[in-house]
């Protein structure tokens, strides 16, 4: 993956109970992030953080998309907890977390599991990858993204 190429295209099951394929979003910008776990500290945060700032996204003429390898059911308690205004997709099979190479070795209590590595990737209206963020550290990450919008 390139900035400039097409953003790889992938079908994932929504929290809205739909489809969603990255071409429906043509003519829109995508934030397309990436978390480890619902309901965790961090990934709460980040997800608050667009939350609160989802006004200003949709003034950009930009959608949130977030992904995890967490089950539909459990996206929907998190979106019903933090009152999230945007969808959350399901990637138990770590398709699309391998498309985009998200899944990296980490360091859990001394142990290497395979996991997701907080990353957002900002695509424009006609499908390119303009900017992608590895290694996200949620503090300040809003202010980034808006900043690439």
């Amino acid at each position: 993956m390139e900035i400039g190429n097409l953003a790889p295209d992938f079908a994932l099951m929504g929290s809205d109970g739909k489809e969603h394929k990255l071409t429906d979003y043509r003519g829109k910008k995508v934030i397309l992030y990436f978390y480890p776990k619902d309901n965790t500290p961090g990934c709460t945060t980040e997800a608050c953080d667009f939350r609160d700032n989802i006004n200003q996204i949709n003034n950009l003429n930009a959608v949130v998309l977030g992904i995890s390898k967490d089950n539909l059911s459990s996206h929907n308690k998190f979106i019903e907890k933090f009152n999230l205004p945007f969808v959350l997709l399901s990637d138990e099979d770590k398709v699309v977390c391998d498309l985009y190479d998200v899944i990296k070795e980490k360091n859990m209590y001394g142990k290497k599991v395979l996991g997701i590595e907080r990353s957002t990737f900002i695509i424009d209206e006609n499908g390119k990858l303009i900017k992608e963020f590895r290694k996200v550290k949620v503090k300040g990450h809003i202010e980034e993204v808006l900043s690439s919008l």
